[in-house]
């Protein structure tokens, strides 16, 4: 009866986000209208501990993104919150890690990461809190993550707030977008990865 069941039941697939699945408030103008083979762009950062980290660090990793900056009073510390309990959960898994960007490269050094990450209980090798180039991180947020609101230039006076997690599979893809400031969206996150992990062992 079981095996019967599970072949009318078909797995639930995550989509593949592509820019022009995506609210377009959230997409860079020169992106809304890919339809394909988006993946997040190469980069070079820098994270806690000075350490150089890029797209290989993450090489065969499903990997949750996220944009924050250190001294921010609003929604970060709630989002760091949120993902220190997702560390929690993926401390023991091998093929999961995480990567917040901090938006205020010039106040959040990386002493100040440092500070922040032995604060909250990153644990180094799960975790990578990454600042660098302003343009670069900007770039990343709105035309690779497709994460943030607003436009811009990575200027001096350019900002970035975004709430949104992002959950991006071993191919650089994005699966989903979660509202990092809510409980139930975390445990969405969550079963997702699940389903996503499962896409491996297929």
């Amino acid at each position: 009866m079981w095996s019967i069941y599970s072949l009318l039941k078909p797995e639930r697939k995550l989509a593949i986000y592509q820019p022009d699945m995506v609210n377009t408030e959230l997409v860079d103008t020169t992106m809304q209208y890919v339809r394909k083979y988006h993946k997040i762009a190469d980069f070079k950062l820098v994270n806690q501990n000075g350490d150089t980290i890029t797209n290989a660090n993450y090489e065969d990793k499903i990997y949750i993104a996220d944009f924050f900056f250190t001294t921010c009073m609003t929604i970060c510390p709630i989002m760091t919150d949120h993902m220190v309990k997702i560390q929690e959960r993926i401390k023991n898994d091998p093929d999961v890690l995480l990567l917040s960007h901090t938006v205020m490269p010039r106040i959040d050094t990386v002493a100040q990461l440092k500070r922040y990450a032995e604060e909250k209980g990153v644990i180094d090798s799960k975790w990578n809190l990454v600042t660098g180039d302003k343009k670069q991180i900007y770039d990343l947020a709105r035309k690779s993550y497709l994460a943030a609101k607003s436009e811009g230039d990575g200027g001096k006076y350019d900002m970035v707030h975004t709430e949104n997690f992002v959950l991006v599979d071993k191919n650089r893809q994005i699966r989903g977008f979660y509202d990092g400031t809510n409980p139930e969206a975390i445990e969405e996150l969550m079963q997702d990865l699940e389903v996503l992990k499962q896409e491996y062992k297929e």
